[in-house]
């Protein structure tokens, strides 16, 4: 087997030319026959190899990762110095029709296939849900096979042990994927922005429900008739509660925050609000005092403890996040050297999911190639304090429907005062008897505005408080 001078080696050819010239040719002759330059740590040399991918899971994503993975093979091989090769994709039903052309055998329904495959280097978890894809994840880290998943329930709900079993194993575990679709948002906050507290982490990174309150806003119509467009367009399943009542969001949140503030969030540790209140005439409202609704994953780190939540929000019209419309979605990050930014992109799809499937491959591979698997393990080092809901300060958006008739405004006012609620601006829309009256406040605890609200329920004027919504600024 042929092997080359070390990349620093300044003698004979590589002295000519330049060894990291020579190394990058004698690739590049090599990379059509299957085969790498791979260093080897105790002679300093290189030698031949090539690094085995197995698949578990050949859906959507599983597809997409193929698929680039295939049209892409020789730019990845060169930019990697290894080709990589799918050996194995684990399949519920070998003889389904899956509109591709794939090498005959490559489908299996035996995950020992996989997973006890020695030409396996590296484990592609894109099936989802916890098990059996738990199960198979910790056999492939007993194994000392690296993982790469986009599994974000797994990830939220099981992140410690995995990674713990990643550590025992000094293998790799990957999980791009798990949030924002295509915006490699956790490479960002583990790597990019390690030199940054981050102060807070605020996102669009829900598709589904980023399209429904689009649609409410651009076009006027309810809920129920932009869920049913998002469904035949095929951006909702046929059972939205996941996306809609905000739980697809709170497990993507969970695992930014416990990046970002290298504490461990747990989906229960999340505060969750849906969509399904949000009207259109709150979206109306809310355009007359200068915002949009968004369905917002919020972590802010204050000196009391980590704020985690999940619930619609009114945001300004002027703020990046605003923008962010269809089923696209977006993360904003302040830390407190690089300030503010924000990442947009594709939260879902096909190849905008592959895309960071293989980007976390890559990594993986690069690790394998340079025998430094391990390097980037849990940075959830602390134990940081979650701040109840009930402690947490914001801005309010209040809807009330009540009586149109003398003396109800003092009441309501009385209502606020009493519980030490400011009030920053009103509307009020008569239509009869009834009136609809819009309020948004200053800023004030949660435990605070919820014994306002309790209080105004009691009152025989207030018909009902019809929708409350928190004010991001």
């Amino acid at each position: 087997m042929e092997t080359v001078k070390n990349e620093y080696d300044a003698e004979g050819e590589a002295g000519q030319r330049g060894a990291y010239t020579v190394v990058r040719e004698r690739r590049a002759a090599n990379l059509k026959s299957g085969e790498i330059l791979q260093r080897s740590p105790k002679k300093g040399r290189c030698r031949l190899h090539t690094i085995g991918i197995g698949l578990l899971g050949f859906g959507t994503v599983g597809r997409g990762v193929y698929r680039v993975l295939a049209n892409n093979r020789e730019t990845i091989a060169s930019r990697l110095g290894a080709p990589l090769e799918v050996k194995k994709v684990l399949v519920r039903d070998v003889g389904m029709d899956r509109g591709i052309d794939v090498p005959p055998g490559l489908f299996t329904a035996d995950p020992s296939a996989v997973l006890e495959d020695e030409a396996v280097n590296i484990v592609v978890e894109v099936m989802g849900g916890i098990e059996p894809a738990r199960q198979y994840v910790l056999a492939a880290f007993a194994k000392g096979k690296s993982v790469v998943t986009a599994n974000k329930d797994l990830l939220a709900l099981h992140g410690r042990e995995l990674f713990d079993k990643a550590l025992d194993s000094r293998a790799d575990l990957y999980f791009e994927a798990s949030v924002a679709g295509g915006i490699p948002i956790i490479k960002i906050l583990k790597e990019a922005f390690t030199g940054n507290r981050i102060e807070q982490v605020t996102g669009i990174i829900n598709g589904t429900t980023n399209y429904i309150l689009s649609q409410m806003s651009d076009y006027g119509v309810d809920f129920h008739t932009a869920l049913q467009e998002a469904q035949a367009k095929g951006f909702a399943e046929a059972d939205p509660t996941n996306d809609v009542e905000g739980f697809d969001a709170a497990r993507k949140i969970a695992i930014l925050a416990s990046i970002a503030f290298n504490s461990r969030i747990t989906l229960d540790d999340v505060y969750v609000e849906g969509i399904a209140k949000v009207k259109p005439e709150d979206i109306r409202y809310a355009r007359e005092f200068g915002y949009v609704i968004k369905l917002l994953g919020i972590a802010r780190e204050t000196a009391a403890g980590v704020e985690v939540r999940v619930h619609p929000a009114l945001v300004p019209c002027g703020h990046p996040l605003a923008a962010v419309s269809d089923v696209f979605n977006a993360v904003f990050v302040r830390g407190d050297a690089v300030g503010e930014t924000m990442f947009y992109g594709r939260g879902a799809g096909e190849l905008p999911t592959a895309s960071a499937v293989v980007g976390d491959i890559v990594a993986a591979a690069r690790n394998i190639v340079n025998n430094v698997r391990g390097l980037t393990g849990c940075t959830c080092f602390e134990a940081k304090p979650v701040r109840p809901m009930t402690a947490v300060e914001t801005r309010y958006y209040l809807r009330l429907r009540v009586l149109d008739k003398a003396g109800v405004l003092a009441g309501i006012a009385g209502a606020f005062g009493n519980n030490d609620v400011s009030l920053a601006a009103v509307i009020q829309k008569t239509t009869g008897a009834v009136a609809e009256l819009v309020m948004v406040t200053h800023r004030v605890r949660e435990a605070n505005l919820r014994a306002a609200v309790a209080e105004l329920e009691r009152l025989p004027a207030v018909e009902t408080v019809a929708n409350i919504i928190r004010v991001e600024d």
